[in-house]
């Protein structure tokens, strides 16, 4: 049995904690603060800054793991390129793990090197190169830290008039010691999609049905699967998919999230990791959810095939206000039918932190997915936290 360390302990991790267990292995989980998620059900855990080498070098050394399995943004992933010259193995590798943490990495290798499709930008670390990446791409545009998670420090700039404020807000919103944005020109697409992503050690690149979802704040709020897109666009949506995970290389799963016009596709992110707005597989949509699968990949272990088996819907539960949750309306939230909730263990809640998810699926074909989103909505919303 393999020993893996988990860097970054929040709810997505706590469900990949969960499902390589589930396969008999050992996972340490670390993350800035004590309480995480994750160490909830985790069999060892290290509470440190990951952005700092040493304490990472030290914790690495310490417990010697076989695989190291980052889930989030804030990390020295420079130090990954030693480990696997030590022979641990990162997921999916060092190369991607550096190079998605940081959207400017990611960006270039997409558009430059690859040549697939986006939206027009430029970067900027000081106002005078904002103003002129925002009078390079045009108004309206958004303005995104290059490292950041759950769309912190993200916002569209209308008008001159929004300009300093996006500008500071991107500056409070980075993650880590990178204070760099980037300027994105605005794609008017019809709508945005999520398209799971599985890359194997031994196998064939998978690909789960394609995840809708919406945004407020940067960040997503509710999902649903599967999003209907034209398929000469999906193929094209695959292509990409397969194009920029090869060129990072590596096990596991990918969230790679698209932009859907009326006449083409454009390659917006990437996630080298189980995707927020998978969550919805969670509802059991598939055969695996996303992190049965990550958790399959990074191990070798084969994934046959991937089983769309019916709609389903997440909608967030968020925090209003800063402080230690409580929770009501968990009794009536439960007497829905064809219906779950997943609350996520966070020790602290502040102003729109995610808290939960309420899940709502349709095993027999009758709802609508209209339908299914707005009971997905009515059930989180019968959940409180105090």
């Amino acid at each position: 049995m393999k020993k893996v360390m988990l860097l970054g302990s929040g709810e997505l991790g706590k469900e990949v904690v969960i499902a390589l267990q589930r396969l008999g292995h050992t996972v340490i989980a670390c993350d800035s603060y004590e309480n995480a998620p994750a160490m909830q059900v985790a069999d060892g855990f290290e509470v440190f800054s990951m952005l700092d080498g040493d304490a990472l070098d030290a914790a690495v050394a310490k417990h010697a793991p076989d695989i190291i399995v980052p889930e989030v943004e804030s990390i020295r992933t420079d130090r990954f390129y030693d480990y696997e010259a030590q022979g641990i193995q990162v997921t999916p590798s060092a190369k991607a793990a550096n190079f998605t943490m940081n959207r400017k990495l990611i960006r270039d290798l997409a558009a430059k090197d690859l040549g697939l499709r986006t939206a027009p930008y430029d970067y900027a670390t000081n106002f005078e190169e904002f103003k002129a990446a925002v009078a390079k791409v045009g108004i309206p545009c958004v303005v995104k830290p290059l490292m950041s998670s759950s769309g912190k420090g993200q916002s569209v700039v209308k008008s001159e008039a929004d300009m300093q404020f996006a500008f500071d807000y991107a500056l409070e919103g980075s993650r880590g010691d990178i204070k760099e944005m980037i300027v994105e020109g605005f794609i008017d697409f019809d709508f945005e999609i999520t398209l799971l992503t599985v890359t194997q050690k031994s196998g064939d690149t998978l690909f789960c049905a394609p995840i809708g979802h919406r945004q407020e704040r940067g960040d997503y709020q509710e999902s649903w699967q599967p999003c209907y897109v034209d398929p000469a666009q999906l193929e094209e949506c695959k292509e990409m998919a397969a194009k920029v995970t090869q060129a990072l290389g590596g096990a596991g799963i990918w969230g790679i999230e698209f932009f859907i016009s009326s006449d083409a596709v454009y390659f917006s992110e990437l996630s080298p990791r189980p995707h927020d707005t998978g969550m919805v597989t969670l509802a059991g949509t598939q055969n695996f959810n996303e992190f049965e699968l990550h958790a399959r990949a990074l191990l070798g272990l084969p994934i046959p095939e991937i089983e769309q088996r019916y709609p389903g819907v997440s909608a967030v539960i968020l925090a209003a206000q800063d402080g230690v949750p409580n929770f009501s309306g968990i009794e009536e939230a439960c007497s829905y039918p064809q219906a779950d909730l997943k609350i996520f263990g966070k020790p602290t809640t502040r102003p729109y932190r995610r808290m939960g998810v309420a899940l709502a699926y349709d095993r027999t074909g009758d709802e609508s997915m209209d339908a299914l989103r707005a009971r997905a909505a009515e059930i989180a919303s019968k959940v409180k936290v105090h």
